[in-house]
Parts: structure tokens; C-alpha cells; sequence
């Protein structure tokens, strides 16, 4: 996995922007919200992004995977390397990124989303 395709991934979901953040991670929002964060100039490329509770406990047992630092207590998940996961997983794992972000979003934004 590279990180344009992780970026192709995210870019294809409704409504994503994205951003440098802290002048090394690269961002993907819905409505303003961040759901998955990649870490540029890093070896391994790592990657975070948002789970439900009982994904962030079972992602977190496995091995190559953590509590995001900071963001843990909203269950995000770190990547310490975005090989351990197949493009498959990582599809999975953004598209459910986003949904539970897009949820928490305002209900006129979502509708906006679904028009998209």
C-alpha cells in the first residue's frame, strides 16, 4: 500500500477534503472533521484513523497496531506501518472512518453529504 493509494481510497468517499496538519500528516476530513491521518516523511508510514469501540479493541491487540497517541479516548487506532493492512482492510477501515465522523456531523450536513 502507498500512500496514493490510501489517498485514492479516501478521495473517492463524499464531501473529503484534505489538509497538512502539524506539518507532517496528511489529513482527510468530512465536513471539517478528521477521520484518517497518514504520516508523511516517516519509515514505516504510519496511519491513523477512527474506529468503533469494539474495532479500536480488537485493532489494538494485534500486533503493528496502538492506541493513537492523543486521540485514543476517541478510539483511533495507529498504524505503525500502513503495509500491515491490504488494500482491502484499508477500504474497509476508511469507508467506516468516515461513517462514524459523517454521523456526528450536523443533519443538514449529512443530507448535503448524500446528495453528494
Amino acid at each position: 500500500m502507498l500512500i496514493e493509494e490510501l489517498q485514492g481510497i479516501c478521495r473517492e468517499l463524499p464531501g473529503v477534503t484534505e489538509d497538512i496538519k502539524w506539518e507532517n500528516d496528511l489529513c482527510f476530513c468530512v465536513g471539517g472533521k478528521m477521520f484518517l491521518a497518514v504520516g508523511l516523511n516517516q519509515s514505516p508510514t504510519t496511519a491513523s484513523f477512527k474506529a468503533t469501540p469494539e474495532g479500536f479493541a480488537a485493532m489494538t491487540e494485534r500486533s503493528g497496531f496502538a492506541p493513537a497517541p492523543y486521540l485514543a479516548r476517541n478510539h483511533w487506532v495507529l498504524a505503525e506501518n500502513i503495509h500491515h493492512l491490504t488494500k482491502q482492510e484499508w477500504i474497509q477501515h476508511a469507508r467506516e472512518a468516515y461513517k462514524l465522523v459523517a454521523a456526528k456531523l450536523p443533519k443538514k450536513m449529512q443530507q448535503a453529504l448524500q446528495q453528494l
